[in-house]
């Protein structure tokens, strides 16, 4: 009775595993790992003192607040974005075209869709950043730049 040789299917339960991507932020995870590690290798002959963990701790209460602070600020400008965006509807705005020319068109509608306001003028979007210039809608007002 002849015996078949055993293949492989091609798959080894060692390659093509996937690499986790290092972390590029300092957020509470991980500074809470790194007190946590450097509580298990301390010398036990002379652990760290309270005084030590409570200022660590504090070092991360102030972290994670600076975070906070952080989001929330990207949020604020994210909305005031926003609202400058829908204030241009129906003004006439300056905007350098993808040419380097200096145009001026009135502003038709706004659309929020990516994470900077694009304006319509006309079939032209632009994103909100590239507006130079803002005139009124009301010509016996005078505008200063």
């Amino acid at each position: 009775m002849p015996v078949e040789a055993v293949t492989s299917t091609g798959a080894s339960l060692y390659s093509n595993q996937p690499t986790r991507a290092p972390k590029q932020e300092m957020d509470g995870e991980m500074f809470l790992q790194l007190l946590i590690t450097q509580m298990q290798h301390q010398d036990p002959s002379s652990p760290m003192d309270t005084s030590q963990m409570m200022a660590q701790t504090a070092q991360l209460a102030s972290m994670e607040q600076l975070t906070n602070i952080s989001k929330l600020a990207e949020e604020t400008f994210a909305l005031n974005m926003r609202g400058v965006a829908s204030e241009l509807v129906g003004k006439t705005v300056g905007y350098v075209d993808a040419d380097g020319k200096e145009l001026t068109g009135t502003v038709s509608s706004v659309s929020f869709a990516g994470p900077v306001p694009i304006v319509k003028i006309g079939d032209t979007e632009i994103s909100l950043d590239a507006v130079t210039g803002v005139k009124g809608s009301n010509p016996d007002i005078p505008n200063h730049h």
